[in-house]
C-alpha cells in the first residue's frame, strides 16, 4: 500500500498510544520553526502552536472585554437620556436636552434635528422645512441609516461651524407614523458606517420620538 499524508494521519488518528510506546520520537522528529529558520522538535512545535493559540485567545478576550466595557458606558448614557427626558416639562426642553446629551454626552459634534409632524414652534430650527424627498426616505426606514455619505438635503441642517462630517447617522422619529428625524454626524470615519449595530441608535430614537410626542400631545391639549 502506497503511503500518503492523509492515509498516515489516519492510521495516526487510529493508533491514539503511538507515541506513547515510541515517545523518543518526539524529540528526534525535527520540523521547521513556525516563526523562523530553524528545526524544532515534534514536542516544541506543538509547544510552540499552543502558545500562539493563547495569544490569539488573549488577543480575542481583551477584545470582547472592550466591546463590553463600550457597551456598558453606551447603556449608562442612554440611561441617562432616558431619565432626562422623563424630567423634561415641556416640548422646548426635550429639544433642548437631546441636542446637549447627543452634542456633549455622546461626543457627537455635528447634531441636528427636523420635524414636520408636531405642533410648530417656528423659533426653533427643529422645525424648520425639510424636503419631501428626505421625508419619503426617512419614512421607508426599517432602522437607523448609518454612512459615509450624508444622506441628500440633510447636510444642510448641520452647523456650518461644526467639524467637518466623515460619517452620518440619520434615526427615523416615529409612533404611528413617521413625524421627524435626527441627524448624528461624526468627524470620525469609523464612528458611523453601513452594516454597524443600530441597537442603541434605534433605542434613543423610540426614547425621543416618545418624548416628543408625549408633550406634543399636552400642547394640543392646552396643558
Amino acid at each position: 500500500m502506497t503511503l500518503t499524508p492523509e492515509s498516515v494521519a489516519l492510521w495516526l488518528k487510529e493508533h491514539p498510544d503511538f507515541f506513547e510506546t515510541q515517545s523518543a520520537l518526539l524529540t528526534e522528529i525535527q520540523l521547521p520553526h513556525p516563526h523562523g529558520t530553524h528545526a524544532v522538535s515534534l514536542a516544541e512545535r506543538q509547544m510552540l502552536a499552543l502558545r500562539d493559540k493563547n495569544r490569539a485567545l488573549e488577543a480575542r478576550l481583551g477584545e470582547l472585554i472592550g466591546y463590553a466595557e463600550t457597551n456598558d458606558s453606551t447603556s449608562a448614557k442612554v440611561h441617562r437620556l432616558a431619565l432626562g427626558l422623563i424630567r423634561a416639562q415641556n416640548l422646548s426642553a426635550v429639544l433642548d436636552l437631546v441636542r446637549a446629551l447627543l452634542q456633549e454626552d455622546f461626543a457627537v459634534p455635528g447634531m441636528a434635528m427636523r420635524l414636520w409632524g408636531l405642533p410648530q414652534d417656528r423659533e426653533r430650527p427643529e422645525f424648520s422645512a425639510a424636503s419631501e424627498s428626505l421625508r419619503d426616505f426617512v419614512a421607508d426606514l426599517d432602522a437607523p441609516h448609518c454612512s459615509h455619505e450624508a444622506v441628500p438635503d440633510s447636510a444642510l441642517w448641520l452647523d456650518a461651524q461644526a467639524p467637518a462630517p466623515q460619517s452620518f447617522a440619520l434615526l427615523p422619529l416615529r409612533d404611528t407614523e413617521t413625524f421627524g428625524a435626527i441627524l448624528l454626524a461624526s468627524p470620525d470615519r469609523k464612528r458611523f458606517y453601513p452594516d454597524m449595530g443600530t441597537f442603541y441608535l434605534t433605542r434613543i430614537g423610540e426614547l425621543v420620538s416618545a418624548a416628543l410626542r408625549a408633550h406634543a400631545r399636552k400642547a394640543d391639549d392646552g396643558d
